[in-house]
């Protein structure tokens, strides 16, 4: 049995700006970089260290959050495969604004859905479903198969990509996935057996 580490990048610049971030390439905030820090602590401390192979997007803020927390385990840097199918949605026309000032302009309910909901996009932008539609491929083909097989892997990616990656290895509803929020810096620690079965998830904070 192997474990899966998925693991959101820590907080960006623009996350502590409270705008949505989606593919504009933005890099950690100082808390970022120390929530990459703690995260690589805590897998060192539970034993994870000598990744079989890393998965990141191409987006600087889950790769700078990978770098921290390799370097932090103290040990040889594993193979990394970086892949636009693992990066965060595109939230076309929203990319760059402030969400508080959405909410005042198209009400709390009508944000909340742009940014949980698995079938509605924002203006211009994916949707959940967009998003799955890359990035479960990607984790099939290149990521479950080496975890299927005994090897531990490491994924630092994004909010929604990982979120499409939780709905299927926990088998969640498009209805409950609205209210699944990811944490910054978060490790998520899956343990699977040789068919791709879920055995035990554990959340470090």
């Amino acid at each position: 049995m192997a474990k899966l580490v998925l693991l959101r990048h820590g907080q960006s610049l623009w996350n502590l700006e409270n705008k949505f971030t989606g593919w504009v390439d933005v890099d950690l905030s100082e808390q970022g970089i120390a929530e990459a820090k703690r995260a690589g602590e805590i897998l060192r401390n539970q034993g994870l260290t000598k990744w079989f192979k890393a998965h990141t997007s191409r987006l600087v803020r889950a790769q700078k959050t990978l770098d921290i927390v390799i370097a932090e385990s103290g040990v040889k840097a594993p193979p990394i495969w970086t892949d636009s199918a693992l990066n965060e949605r595109h939230y076309g026309d929203l990319q760059g604004l402030d969400k508080d000032e959405l909410r005042k302009k198209y009400g709390d309910e009508q944000v909340h859905i742009w940014r949980r909901s698995y079938d509605i996009p924002p203006p211009n932008g994916e949707c959940l479903a967009d998003t799955a539609k890359r990035s479960l491929p990607y984790f099939k083909e290149y990521i479950l198969p080496d975890v299927k097989a005994g090897k531990d892997v490491l994924v630092v990616a994004h909010g929604n990509s990982l979120r499409s990656i939780m709905m299927q290895l926990e088998g969640i509803s498009r209805e409950d996935i609205m209210n699944l929020n990811l944490d910054t810096g978060i490790p998520y620690i899956y343990e699977i057996d040789s068919n791709g079965k879920v055995l035990s998830k554990n959340i470090l904070k």
